[in-house]
This record gives structure tokens, C-alpha cells and sequence, in this order.
């Protein structure tokens, strides 16, 4: 079992209870009401905390933007987002626990068929502002734009937009209910799931944090969770290299 020691416990949750940043805005991580939240990162803060041996606030949002924020302003201890370039200024990551498809939406009678059709001039892509595909859209699209909105199947479907963005649970459930749109089914990217913390903590915290989430991973605890949750299709990240055998 990964070893927590007083300092790790003081230095993660200086206020006293562990302050975990919840992200409902992605179904797949994290269901439920703000009241009663449910899912995999709810499970894995309070295994944190059990660890720490200190109680477990949980701090809900509608969006991972907003996550990040509480987490880069301090008011937040510990955050659950997509590991991505522009956030690693002010949170250090796990390696990831989950992995999730990024996929892509279109109009049934788009000539789009394939990712590789999607970034060209003219073609709009709607996302959720601030999420982890909105990052990874915005710096590695040459041609095609990104619009950004609450949701970004909502902003494809208002603004009559060439693509939506998203990740591949709630965009197939959204393709199913609509007989006018169809899924481009290969994943334009893998989004990359990780437990957060501030870059400001002591190197041995952070070394708890990830030695952690792999224990999780390794032991099943991950896994079940997903499975408790209906969210079997999402996929267990797998063990980073250091800990495979």
C-alpha cells in the first residue's frame, strides 16, 4: 500500500478536510447532483482522504474550466482533469486513471467521412469552452475553427456548424437521438484522465498522488468504480512504465 506520512497529509490538505474539485460536467467521470455526487473521481477522492486520514470535501462544477480554476485560485486541494499542456503551468498531474475518446459529429449529408476531412478552411468545430478538446483543438488545427459555447453540440446544432466536438459517450448519445447526424467513429485524440493537485506542493506529495493512482489501477479499484458507475466503456488507463512488471 502506497505509505502517506503526516507532512504529505498537512501539505495536501493544509485547510483540514481534503477540498476535491469535481467535474459533473463530464458524465463519464463524475454523475449525480452537486448534493450527491457519484462516479470514478468521487470515489478516488475519497480513497485520498481514507489515505490522509482526513474528510473529504467535494466541490462541484458543471465544467472541467471551472475545476481548473478552483484548483489554480487555492480553492481547491485536489482537481480531476485532462492532462494538457496549457494546464500543467498550474496543476501537476498523475499519470491518467481513465482514457477517453475524443470523437467527432457531422450532418448526415456531410462530405465529411473520416478525422483527416475535418481540419480545412471553412469547416467550424463547436466544443465546450475550456475542455480538454477545446486545448488540444485549438493549438494542433491548422485550417479548420474552433467555436466554443456551453456545449458544443449545442453551438453545432444552433449555428448549423460543419462539426461537433466531444467526448465519445455523450456525442453517441447525442447521434442516436438525432437521425439527421451521424459519428465519425474513430477518436480524433485520447483524452487523457489524471488526478491534479497544485504545482506548489512538495515533490513527495505529488510522488503520493501518482504512486497512488497506480495502486488503483493495478489492484482493480479503478476498474470497479467504473463499473459501479455504468461506465464500463471507458478505459482504464494502463500502468505507467515504471510500475508494469
Amino acid at each position: 500500500m502506497t505509505i502517506v506520512t503526516a507532512a504529505i497529509a498537512k501539505d495536501l490538505a493544509p485547510t483540514g478536510p481534503l477540498r476535491a474539485a469535481i467535474n459533473l460536467g463530464n458524465p463519464v467521470l463524475a454523475q449525480g447532483t452537486p448534493a450527491a455526487p457519484t462516479g470514478v473521481t468521487v470515489d478516488i477522492a475519497r480513497e485520498v482522504g481514507a489515505r490522509l486520514a482526513r474528510q473529504v470535501e467535494l466541490i462541484c462544477f458543471d465544467a472541467a474550466r471551472k475545476s481548473y480554476g478552483a484548483m489554480a485560485a487555492g480553492h481547491a486541494d485536489l482537481c480531476f482533469l485532462a492532462v494538457e499542456p496549457a494546464r500543467e503551468a498550474e496543476v501537476a498531474f498523475t499519470a491518467p486513471y481513465v482514457v477517453i475518446d475524443g470523437v467527432f459529429a457531422v450532418r448526415l449529408d456531410s462530405d465529411i467521412t473520416a478525422v483527416a476531412d475535418v481540419d480545412r478552411p471553412g469547416v467550424r468545430i463547436g466544443v465546450k469552452r475550456g475542455s480538454a478538446y477545446d486545448l488540444f483543438l485549438s493549438r494542433t488545427l491548422q485550417h479548420a475553427s474552433v467555436v466554443r459555447g456551453l456545449e458544443g453540440v449545442d453551438e453545432f446544432r444552433a449555428q448549423g456548424l460543419e462539426v461537433a466536438a466531444g467526448i465519445r459517450q455523450p456525442v453517441a448519445e447525442f447521434v442516436a437521438s438525432h437521425d439527421d447526424v451521424r459519428l465519425i467513429e474513430d477518436p480524433f485524440m485520447q483524452i487523457q484522465q489524471a488526478v491534479g493537485t497544485t504545482t506548489t506542493r512538495r515533490p513527495e506529495t505529488v510522488r503520493f498522488l501518482r504512486d497512488l493512482v497506480e495502486e488503483l489501477k493495478a489492484n482493480g479499484f479503478v476498474a470497479e468504480a467504473l463499473r459501479r458507475a455504468d461506465r464500463a466503456d471507458a478505459t482504464v488507463a494502463p500502468l505507467a512504465p515504471e510500475w508494469r512488471t
